[in-house]
């Protein structure tokens, strides 16, 4: 290879090579500018007493001392964690079947796989007045239905110990959708030969379900149940908007994102707020580490 080979071959590796970094460069300064950046701000915040015209002052790590001493935090971590453990395992089982069944040949399931979707792209707010006026303790649909069967009327909201449960349900009817799209798109990526195979030797389709399907849906179910997680540690504006701040369940629906909103944005005390989205970021990194070597050994197995 001569010199002017040598040259003509370095100038396309240097042409791919900005060509390469153009195509990437929406991505990365996107990225930057509204994740890395933002987080790399809190971190620091986290460790300042930070005013409303966010003045900085650094205080080391009294925020965190008085995270790990604040009683509310505990509660609103013990209410977000109730809402994981119970809507998280019961969505996967539900979107799962849901998927199942749509995956089969029955009619019209373009419909319903269309109508099962809808509440995942409707808007958060509309979802949460919708429910909230079926829900509501005077006027709602479903204490009117009660009512009128001769049973007394239920304060769904205003109960501490059913307002939390009832917003999970709420949570389900919207997330079931998305994930059942997700887990759909992983069935319809098995071959079929291995469902013919097990036909042929006499397996059903319940035994195909758990001997063939969830097997190699592994990986996908790993996935929504990663991203169910995370969205549990992050659930606000269903419980902002169905609970308002003069309810008396306010206390036992509060979630820990609602708490960083409240100190935020309500006491305006940022710093601390920015150590407890510290907290939420740790806990769902956790998790999520825990999932991955979860999903190594269930593999391996």
């Amino acid at each position: 290879m001569n010199s002017q080979e040598k040259k003509a071959g370095l100038s396309w590796r240097i042409k791919d090579w900005i060509a390469g970094y153009v195509f990437i460069a929406p991505v990365t300064i996107g990225l930057t500018v509204f994740y890395i950046w933002p987080f790399m701000q809190n971190f620091w915040f986290s460790f300042n007493d930070v005013n409303k015209f966010n003045v900085t002052h650094f205080i080391g790590l009294e925020n965190y001392k008085q995270l790990l001493s604040d009683p509310e935090v505990f509660q609103t971590f013990g209410n977000t964690l109730k809402y994981v453990v119970v809507t998280v395992p019961v969505g996967l089982f539900l979107s799962l079947v849901t998927a199942a069944l749509l995956n089969s040949n029955i009619k019209g399931k373009s419909l319903y796989r269309t109508l099962y979707f809808l509440p995942s792209v409707t808007m958060a707010a509309a979802v949460a007045m919708v429910w909230k006026w079926v829900f509501n303790g005077q006027m709602g649909i479903l204490n009117s239905i009660i009512t009128s069967l001769g049973g007394p009327r239920i304060g769904w909201l205003i109960d501490p110990k059913l307002a939390l449960y009832v917003i999970m349900l709420v949570g389900l009817w919207m997330s079931v959708g998305y994930n059942m799209i997700i887990l759909l798109a992983g069935m319809q990526g098995i071959s079929k030969t291995y469902y013919e195979a097990a036909a042929i030797d006499g397996a059903g389709p319940i035994t195909q379900f758990f001997k063939i399907t969830v097997p190699l849906l592994t990986p996908t179910i790993f996935f929504v149940m990663i991203t169910s997680i995370i969205g549990g540690f992050q659930v606000f504006d269903v419980v902002y908007m169905m609970v308002g701040k003069l309810n008396p369940a306010y206390e036992a629906t509060q979630t820990v994102v609602m708490l960083f909103y409240r100190q935020a944005f309500d006491y305006g005390y940022k710093g601390y707020a920015a150590a407890i989205s510290i907290l939420i970021f740790g806990a769902i990194m956790l998790v999520t580490l825990i999932q991955f070597v979860v999903q190594k050994k269930w593999v391996n197995y």
